[in-house]
């Protein structure tokens, strides 16, 4: 966030090639976080070296885990146990980290110690009561600020207890947060969930051994099991992978494969909202890879063509939208989205945010309350601010593959958050992509 980046996209013709996008994220994360109370020690392949998951890194080295610096995404983790973490001498600074921060408030209310956690500007503007009220049921101790933001000051405490908790919306890190809580309450702990969201706690925690039990919408853990080492093999993110799905399926003469891509069912909503659009999309070589399916996605240029939403999709790919807004713009008619508040409530307001760099390229973009609606547009050139935001940065970027004019778009040091390879791999596909 120190140095600012400026992308440049020139027009650009089509994508075409072969690659493999970095790790998933999400599973980045909890790689890091159950290694690190397991027993023994866990080696990680695929883990994304980007700033939000090292923020995790970083988090469990100063609570006295030995964890390797990543090299080629492979990660060794010298786990302490489910009760071997210490107090960390200082403030736990996540940067930009919405997940640690909610996933790692879980996990550090029923420790014996207090800790403090912080983060970027963003960050810390962010919803935070979302995980210390269900946390507050269970008998934690956690002050906010007046507002319910970061930072938070954990005071932590033996006697949590397990709750039901239903979740008011549908946030896979608010379900993860009381899960991870509930490990260390006394009883059963059991999230109910108004619609799926990523599964990613649940299967992993089973892969170390930790029992989770699942039926439907309800996920239940106690305070019994341990966490043995295992090998971790993350597969591509999905969420990166989107981009080039957009993008060589709005662009001309365009044929890309993406390799090793995460196909957990709670994360494909992106295809699913793309074939629904008339996107070519063929699923490969499927395989499943530590508890997670993967396959290899193929993506050809495809006249998309404006849909409705379902509603029951925007949880399957809460994290795509910036990116699907630029596919929408290109698809003939109208596009509808509802139902999409949390966007408002991401990195930025990413229904706001996308509507107005949208509408500076010419886009005719009209926000309503839980989402937009979209009618096809030659997307112009012009200025668009990203406010800070890895994809917006990144979906403004794909918009160049239709663009009748350059797009030049500020604030783009925050890609490194998730996608540090972005440019690079864009570039090797067609996108003319410059950053300065």
């Amino acid at each position: 966030m120190s140095k600012s980046i400026t992308f440049t996209v020139q027009p650009s013709e089509s994508l075409n090639g072969e690659v493999r996008v970095p790790g998933d994220k999400s599973m980045s994360h909890r790689s890091i976080m159950l290694g690190s109370l397991a027993e023994g020690v866990t080696h990680v392949k695929g883990f994304l070296n980007a700033e939000d998951a090292v923020s995790t890194l970083k988090a469990f080295r100063a609570m006295g885990v030995e964890i390797t610096d990543p090299v080629n995404g492979e990660v060794t983790i010298h786990g302490v146990g489910k009760h071997g973490l210490k107090a960390p001498k200082e403030p736990l600074d996540l940067g930009n980290s919405g997940t640690s921060m909610r996933l790692l408030s879980g996990l550090l209310a029923g420790q014996d110690f207090d800790c403090i956690l912080t983060g970027d500007e963003s960050l810390s503007s962010r919803p935070m009561r979302r995980v210390t009220e269900p946390l507050a049921l269970m008998g934690a101790n956690i002050d906010t600020q007046e507002n319910g933001t970061a930072p938070l000051h954990i005071h932590g405490t033996k006697n949590l207890k397990g709750i039901d908790y239903v979740l008011p919306m549908a946030s896979a890190q608010v379900k993860s947060c009381v899960l991870l809580a509930g490990m260390y309450a006394n009883g059963e702990t059991t999230t109910t969930e108004p619609a799926p969201t990523r599964d990613h706690t649940e299967r992993m925690l089973n892969g170390f051994g930790y029992p989770v039990q699942v039926e439907g919408s309800k996920a239940s853990i106690n305070s019994d099991g341990k966490l043995t080492a295992a090998n971790i093999d993350v597969p591509s993110d999905i969420s990166s992978a989107a981009f080039f799905l957009v993008g060589a399926s709005i662009a001309k003469d365009s044929d890309v494969t993406l390799q090793h891509v995460g196909m957990n069912p709670t994360r494909t909503g992106v295809i699913d909202i793309l074939r629904l659009m008339g996107a070519n999309i063929e699923v490969m070589n499927e395989r499943e890879v530590g508890g997670e399916p993967v396959a290899d996605l193929r993506v050809t240029s495809s006249q998309l063509k404006g849909i409705n939403i379902p509603e029951e999709l925007v949880p399957l790919a809460i994290d795509e939208f910036p990116v699907l807004f630029v596919a929408a713009a290109c698809a003939t008619g109208q596009t509808v989205l509802t139902g999409a508040e949390e966007l408002r409530v991401k990195e930025c307001d990413r229904i706001q945010v996308m509507a107005d760099g949208l509408q500076t390229l010419g886009v005719d973009a009209q926000v309503t309350a839980d989402g937009m609606i979209i009618n096809q547009s030659q997307i112009g050139g012009g200025d668009v601010h990203s406010h800070h935001d890895h994809r917006i940065a990144m979906a403004f970027s794909i918009a160049g593959l239709r663009a009748n004019a350059p797009i030049t778009i500020q604030d783009c040091a925050n890609v490194n958050t998730s996608f540090p390879e972005f440019r690079d791999l864009a570039t090797s596909l067609g996108l003319k992509l410059t950053s300065e």
